[in-house]
């Protein structure tokens, strides 16, 4: 039992709106096992994972998975049982999953996880697989394999885990619709938002907030420095480097000190009630441990407040608790903190609504001076302090008191941020009574910190829990969503072009735009990476550009089968067509199939959805979706019933009607927008299909309230040549023949070619045509067929990197030999092995007010390699220069 395939389906899918995990598990020699053929296997695994009782699986009822292994459940169907199992073990819950055998390969099935971690989800497959071997092969050592498994996942999930603080402010940035996406494995630095609304987080420091301000709240004395300058009371002190300065402060200050590092946090290294000598130099040898000056200030009785400010206002104020303990009269303080940190609440670091107490020098020191070390027993009832200060991040807890603060305090608190220059901030305030206003005698402001926890605000031990993450994603994005425009355009045929039409149009208005086609990506019209980019990552080079204010995707077949949509939603989708294409490739087997690959696409769309009217299975998707979402129907085809009873029911629409585009509004008013042969990309009117792709452009612009005038402007001025959109309808001249290079690959792009062509011409066509070499036999004989019919001659070719498993001559022979049963003369349709040679013999075949197609080829280059003579006899023949 292996796993054969892996993918991580990031974003919306074919199988489910959220994440996946999809593995390809072939069985191998357990393919014809079940749960129970093999004996006591069921009784084993409920034993080592009784959570899988819980399982409903398509039962849909407690007990279902149980169910499914007493009725003799495959075993890839218990990988997936077992992974999400171990997923929720690991601390990482999630619960929804789905085994499929895949067709025509038996004892290979699809198996899809959802996860919430992706590192957990595939580590967690893997000790699934390791398992059910296991299992299977009445192995003795999988308790031990599932115990060290488990403790290895919790780690990894651990190492990736998102901060308390930080899963705040993203749960408030997901309420209100802005999506994000971490920037690095294991930190919690995020970006949230798209294009230029975006912003970044990294804990609770937004993109906004300044380096100095930062600096600023590092240096303790200097922000003291400000916050006097400014008004607000702060405690007397000095900053000094030696033990005999540091002794000479405390004397001169007189009385109790705190003495802490100058540019410490969380709490490290911060002594407080200190006075006499040796108690000073136990305090300033700690806090040397967390940087080299160290400040002495007087101590300021009274309770410890944190104050956080986001946005010039106080979001949430909470009375701090040092950590403590309490007696029960026979637990030693050591025991007592074991007990404690057993609180599920509590866990390392930040990564739980609590921390766990720490039993160090700090923690002996405190005891000491209340008589007690780790041993002691303290009387039942007896509260222990176990810390000075009170850190959340030493073990402290907090209680909300949001409430209690005066209307002079609160401005204090804006003033004291402002002065500092931060966005976002955590005041440290000390005082007996927080409802009664600042003096200077009754209390003071002991510091101001950058990237303050909110976890205590978020989750208080007592009090109203305060949504502290809200209100730094209003100081962030105020009302808006962080998102831009996004148009999504999918399809067989022509979505590069209609991709690049649209993202033209909207340059042309003005409107900073980001691209990816098949061809690259583009930024403002500037390619900023070739090759195929119509998957996941280049949608993300798009999304994450700053310069972007309107993305348009194209979204290709493959990149939503490997990776799954690289945007939650988007507003607009476009489904050109379904036509045969891709078929017999990665699961998708018939039309049916490749359409709902497409679907994905269509119900993604939040505001509308294109589509192509002529295309049943277009319509067919288009009403399975949300009512909310707006269907807008293009055709070709004036008089379609599909798209004249969407304009009978109110609907939008646009069509071609006497040679002209025309868009009609809900108000039911058909307006003219150009004629066709005045878009360049159309040749003149001839090329129908784009035609369809300039109102399918028209239609999605529409949706985004773009004018109808601009929207013709920007079509008039598109020009789909080598430069712009290259191997898509290229126009060229060579000695009066005219000759289309296009990348047209399938028998609709075939077909539409063939059109063009004729349309163009009263004089003979010729087409020099291959096709990849991963096709259906099926579909080479329906390129040939179409071919045969809807050319005059027709030369056939196919080339070495592009065989694909396929024997040399092999495709290009299928090929002829279905034009030719399609054709009356035989000899019309030729064989040609090598492309440029095959150029060189259509060319041969054609006299001036010819067209010549070239279909499929790499580049025009081929074409030019094709003009350069090779012998005398052919350049006196072709003699032709490109134009």
């Amino acid at each position: 039992m292996i796993i054969v395939k892996q993918h991580v389906l990031r974003g919306p899918n074919l199988y489910s709106s959220q994440p996946c995990l999809l593995s390809i598990i072939d069985l191998q020699a357990l393919r014809d096992h079940t749960t129970t053929s093999i004996a006591g296997f069921t009784e084993r695994l409920l034993s080592l994972l009784p959570s899988l009782y819980d399982h409903r699986c398509s039962v849909g009822q407690y007990g279902g998975f149980v169910q499914a292994l007493n009725n003799g459940a495959n075993l890839a169907h218990v990988v997936e049982h077992v992974t999400i199992a171990l997923q929720c073990l690991a601390g990482t819950p999630t619960y929804t999953g789905r085994t499929h055998e895949i067709n025509g390969a038996p004892g290979q099935y699809r198996v899809v996880c959802s996860y919430e971690s992706e590192h957990v989800a595939i580590d967690a497959c893997d000790l699934a697989m390791s398992l059910v071997r296991g299992l299977a092969s009445g192995a003795d050592d999988v308790a031990r394999q599932l115990d060290e498994g488990v403790a290895a996942l919790r780690d990894t999930a651990e190492r990736h885990a998102i901060g308390t603080s930080t899963g705040a402010i993203l749960r408030a940035a997901a309420r209100q619709g802005i999506p994000y996406q971490r920037l690095t494995e294991e930190a919690n630095m995020f970006a949230l938002g798209w294009g230029a609304q975006q912003k970044r987080l990294q804990a609770t420091i937004t993109g906004d907030t300044g380096h100095i301000a930062v600096g600023i709240a590092c240096d303790k004395q200097l922000t003291k420095a400000l916050l006097q300058e400014a008004g607000v009371p702060v405690p007397e002190g000095v900053s000094v480097r030696t033990l005999e300065q540091a002794q000479r402060a405390a004397l001169e200050l007189g009385g109790l000190v705190t003495v802490k590092p100058l540019d410490g946090n969380h709490g490290r290294g911060v002594t407080t009630r200190c006075g006499k000598p040796d108690e000073v130099k136990l305090a300033f040898e700690r806090a040397r441990e967390h940087g080299r000056t160290i400040i002495v200030e007087r101590y300021i009785p009274g309770d410890d407040y944190r104050i956080l400010v986001a946005g010039e206002r106080v979001v949430a104020a909470a009375l701090r608790r040092p950590a403590a303990v309490v007696g029960d009269g026979t637990s030693s303080v050591r025991q007592l903190v074991e007990q404690e940190n057993r609180n599920p609440a509590r866990g390392e670091g930040h990564t739980n609504i609590l921390t766990r107490i720490p039993l160090d020098g700090h923690a002996e020191t405190t005891l000491a001076a209340q008589g007690m070390d780790f041993d002691s027993v303290p009387a039942e009832g007896r509260r222990v302090l176990m810390r000075g200060n009170a850190n959340l991040s030493s073990g402290g807890t907090a209680e909300d008191v949001t409430g209690r603060l005066p209307p002079e305090t609160l401005a204090m608190c804006v003033r004291a941020v402002r002065k500092i220059g931060l966005d976002v901030a955590g005041i440290d305030l000390v005082c007996d009574d927080i409802s009664v206003p600042l003096d200077g005698r009754n209390g003071a402001v002991i510091e101001i910190n950058a990237a303050p926890g909110i976890r205590m605000h978020e989750y208080p031990s007592a009090g109203v829990p305060r949504d502290a993450g809200a209100a730094i994603i209003e100081s962030m994005f105020g009302q808006q969503d962080g998102r831009i425009p996004v148009i999504a355009v999918t399809g067989t045929n022509g979505k590069t072009t209609t991709t690049l039409m649209i993202e033209h149009v909207l340059r042309q208005a003005g409107i900073g735009t980001g691209c990816t086609t098949s061809e690259g990506v583009f930024i403002n019209g500037r390619e900023v990476k070739k090759g195929d980019c119509s998957g996941y990552w280049s949608a993300r080079t798009v999304l994450s550009a700053p310069e972007v204010e309107f993305a348009v995707l194209e979204t290709a077949r493959g990149g939503i089968l490997k990776r799954g949509l690289a945007f939650d939603r988007c507003d607009v989708s476009v489904l050109l067509n379904v036509s045969e294409d891709h078929l017999g490739l990665d699961g998708v087997e018939t039309l049916d199939d490749l359409a709902s690959v497409k679907a994905v696409v269509a119900q993604a769309a939040s505001r509308a959805v294109v589509l192509n009217a002529e295309d049943p299975r277009c319509c067919a998707i288009g009403a399975t979706l949300d009512e909310k979402v707006e269907r807008i129907y293009f055709s070709c085809e004036p008089n379609h019933p599909a798209l004249l009873q969407h304009v009978r029911d109110g609907g939008r629409a646009t069509w071609l009607e006497n040679g002209a585009l025309m868009a009609c509004g809900a108000d039911g008013f058909p307006q003219r927008l150009l004629d066709a042969s005045e878009m360049p990309s159309t040749l003149g009117g001839c090329a129908r299909h784009n035609i369809a792709n300039g109102l399918a452009a028209t239609a999605a612009l529409m949706a985004c309230d773009l004018g109808l005038h601009a929207i013709a402007a920007g079509l008039c001025s598109f020009v789909s040549d080598a430069r712009h959109n290259p191997m898509r309808a290229n126009l060229y001249d060579v000695n009066g023949v005219r000759v289309i290079v296009d990348f047209a690959h399938n028998p609709a792009a075939f077909e539409a070619l063939a059109a063009t062509a004729r349309a163009m011409t009263s004089g003979r066509t010729i087409a020099v045509v291959t096709s990849p070499g991963d096709r259906r036999e099926r579909d080479f004989q329906q390129i040939g067929q179409i071919c045969g019919s809807g050319f005059d001659t027709v030369v056939f070719y196919e080339w070495d990197s592009e065989h694909r498993g396929r024997a040399p001559g092999e495709r290009a022979a299928m090929m002829q030999a279905s034009a030719q049963a399609a054709r009356i003369n035989v000899g019309s349709a030729l064989l040609e092995t090598d492309p440029a040679e095959a150029l060189r013999l259509g060319l041969l075949q054609c006299r001036p007010g010819d067209v010549l197609v070239y279909a499929c080829g790499s580049s025009v280059s081929e074409l030019v390699d094709a003009l350069r003579p090779v012998d005398p006899v052919s350049a006196a023949r072709i003699g032709a220069t490109l134009v």
